[in-house]
Protein backbone atom coordinates (compact mmCIF):
# COMPACT_ATOMS: atom_id res chain seq x y z
CA UNK A 1 0.00 0.00 0.00
CA UNK A 2 1.44 3.15 -0.51
CA UNK A 3 1.78 6.20 1.86
CA UNK A 4 -0.83 8.10 0.43
CA UNK A 5 -3.22 5.14 0.44
CA UNK A 6 -2.24 4.63 4.51
CA UNK A 7 -2.39 8.18 5.15
CA UNK A 8 -6.26 8.40 3.65
CA UNK A 9 -6.99 4.92 5.21
CA UNK A 10 -6.12 6.27 8.31
CA UNK A 11 -8.43 9.67 8.60
CA UNK A 12 -11.32 7.44 7.18
CA UNK A 13 -10.98 5.20 10.02
CA UNK A 14 -10.56 7.53 12.51
CA UNK A 15 -13.40 9.93 11.08
CA UNK A 16 -15.68 7.04 11.23
CA UNK A 17 -14.68 6.16 15.38
CA UNK A 18 -14.63 9.73 15.62
CA UNK A 19 -18.61 10.18 13.81
CA UNK A 20 -19.70 7.25 16.19
CA UNK A 21 -18.73 8.42 19.19
CA UNK A 22 -20.02 12.11 18.78
CA UNK A 23 -23.49 10.22 17.25
CA UNK A 24 -23.85 8.40 21.10
CA UNK A 25 -23.62 11.20 22.91
CA UNK A 26 -26.66 12.34 25.35
CA UNK A 27 -28.13 15.88 25.17
CA UNK A 28 -26.39 16.82 28.35
CA UNK A 29 -23.12 15.13 27.25
CA UNK A 30 -22.73 18.00 24.78
CA UNK A 31 -22.74 20.78 27.22
CA UNK A 32 -20.25 19.33 29.38
CA UNK A 33 -17.34 21.83 29.60
CA UNK A 34 -13.95 20.36 28.18
CA UNK A 35 -11.65 23.60 28.41
CA UNK A 36 -12.40 26.52 30.43
CA UNK A 37 -8.75 28.77 29.78
CA UNK A 38 -9.29 31.33 27.70
CA UNK A 39 -13.15 30.52 25.87
CA UNK A 40 -15.25 27.90 27.15
CA UNK A 41 -15.17 25.14 25.14
CA UNK A 42 -17.96 22.12 25.27
CA UNK A 43 -17.84 19.23 23.97
CA UNK A 44 -20.56 20.67 20.81
CA UNK A 45 -17.57 22.99 20.63
CA UNK A 46 -14.51 20.69 19.75
CA UNK A 47 -16.69 19.29 17.25
CA UNK A 48 -17.07 22.60 15.83
CA UNK A 49 -13.77 22.84 15.94
CA UNK A 50 -12.67 19.59 14.05
CA UNK A 51 -15.02 20.57 11.28
CA UNK A 52 -13.75 24.35 11.01
CA UNK A 53 -10.01 23.66 11.27
CA UNK A 54 -10.15 20.81 8.55
CA UNK A 55 -11.86 22.42 6.49
CA UNK A 56 -9.50 25.07 6.32
CA UNK A 57 -6.44 23.29 7.12
CA UNK A 58 -7.11 21.04 3.46
CA UNK A 59 -7.55 24.14 1.76
CA UNK A 60 -4.12 25.46 2.96
CA UNK A 61 -2.60 21.88 2.28
CA UNK A 62 -3.72 22.48 -1.34
CA UNK A 63 -2.46 25.59 -1.63
CA UNK A 64 0.75 24.40 -0.78
CA UNK A 65 0.67 21.82 -2.66
CA UNK A 66 0.32 24.00 -6.01
CA UNK A 67 3.45 26.25 -4.51
CA UNK A 68 2.21 28.16 -2.10
CA UNK A 69 4.14 29.54 0.93
CA UNK A 70 1.11 28.02 3.65
CA UNK A 71 -0.11 29.83 6.79
CA UNK A 72 0.85 33.71 7.31
CA UNK A 73 3.69 34.54 9.36
CA UNK A 74 1.03 36.77 11.96
CA UNK A 75 -1.61 33.73 11.53
CA UNK A 76 -3.36 33.57 15.09
CA UNK A 77 -4.57 30.07 15.88
CA UNK A 78 -6.68 31.84 18.76
CA UNK A 79 -8.14 34.54 17.05
CA UNK A 80 -8.99 31.79 14.05
CA UNK A 81 -10.33 29.42 16.33
CA UNK A 82 -12.73 31.95 18.22
CA UNK A 83 -13.99 33.35 14.80
CA UNK A 84 -14.86 30.32 13.57
CA UNK A 85 -16.82 28.92 17.02
CA UNK A 86 -18.83 32.44 16.37
CA UNK A 87 -19.57 30.74 12.92
CA UNK A 88 -20.97 27.33 14.23
CA UNK A 89 -22.58 28.50 17.32
CA UNK A 90 -26.21 28.01 15.86
CA UNK A 91 -25.69 24.50 14.31
CA UNK A 92 -26.69 21.63 16.16
CA UNK A 93 -25.13 18.53 17.20
CA UNK A 94 -26.11 16.72 14.44
CA UNK A 95 -25.69 18.99 11.70
CA UNK A 96 -22.04 19.11 13.41
CA UNK A 97 -21.79 15.81 12.95
CA UNK A 98 -22.94 15.67 9.33
CA UNK A 99 -20.63 18.39 8.28
CA UNK A 100 -17.82 16.42 9.96
CA UNK A 101 -18.71 13.57 7.93
CA UNK A 102 -18.47 16.08 4.91
CA UNK A 103 -15.28 17.74 5.59
CA UNK A 104 -13.77 14.49 6.39
CA UNK A 105 -15.05 12.55 3.23
CA UNK A 106 -13.85 15.53 1.58
CA UNK A 107 -9.96 15.15 3.26
CA UNK A 108 -9.86 11.74 3.04
CA UNK A 109 -10.91 12.63 -1.06
CA UNK A 110 -7.82 15.00 -1.33
CA UNK A 111 -5.21 12.62 0.40
CA UNK A 112 -5.98 9.91 -2.06
CA UNK A 113 -5.88 11.87 -5.03
CA UNK A 114 -1.71 12.80 -3.79
CA UNK A 115 1.09 11.55 -5.55
CA UNK A 116 3.20 10.05 -2.67
CA UNK A 117 6.07 12.43 -3.69
CA UNK A 118 3.78 15.57 -2.98
CA UNK A 119 4.00 14.61 0.24
CA UNK A 120 7.45 15.93 0.66
CA UNK A 121 6.45 19.59 -0.28
CA UNK A 122 6.94 22.05 2.10
CA UNK A 123 5.13 24.79 3.39
CA UNK A 124 3.97 26.72 6.55
CA UNK A 125 1.63 24.80 8.97
CA UNK A 126 -0.13 27.48 11.17
CA UNK A 127 0.69 25.38 14.66
CA UNK A 128 3.94 23.08 13.04
CA UNK A 129 5.60 25.91 11.21
CA UNK A 130 7.48 25.16 8.22
CA UNK A 131 7.40 21.18 7.46
CA UNK A 132 5.64 18.88 4.46
CA UNK A 133 2.78 18.19 3.40
CA UNK A 134 2.96 14.44 4.92
CA UNK A 135 3.60 15.76 8.65
CA UNK A 136 0.37 18.13 8.35
CA UNK A 137 -1.90 15.25 6.89
CA UNK A 138 -0.51 13.17 10.06
CA UNK A 139 -1.87 16.33 12.03
CA UNK A 140 -4.95 16.13 10.77
CA UNK A 141 -5.51 12.72 13.25
CA UNK A 142 -3.36 13.28 15.54
CA UNK A 143 -4.71 16.81 16.60
CA UNK A 144 -8.27 15.55 16.79
CA UNK A 145 -6.97 12.10 18.75
CA UNK A 146 -5.62 15.10 21.62
CA UNK A 147 -8.85 16.61 21.88
CA UNK A 148 -10.49 13.76 21.61
CA UNK A 149 -8.58 12.60 24.99
CA UNK A 150 -9.78 15.80 26.19
CA UNK A 151 -13.34 15.09 25.70
CA UNK A 152 -12.73 11.76 26.96
CA UNK A 153 -11.29 12.77 30.50
CA UNK A 154 -13.78 15.40 30.83
CA UNK A 155 -17.25 13.18 30.17
CA UNK A 156 -15.57 10.66 33.42
CA UNK A 157 -15.61 14.00 35.55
Amino acid sequence: MSEVAELAQKLKSEGGKFTAFFSSLTESQWQIEVYTEGETWTVRSVLAHFVTSERGLVKLFEQIRQGGAGAADDFSIDRYNSSQQEKTKDLAPAELIEQYEAVRGDSVNWVSGLKDEELGITGRHPFLGETVLREMIKMLYLHNQIHYRDVKKSLKN
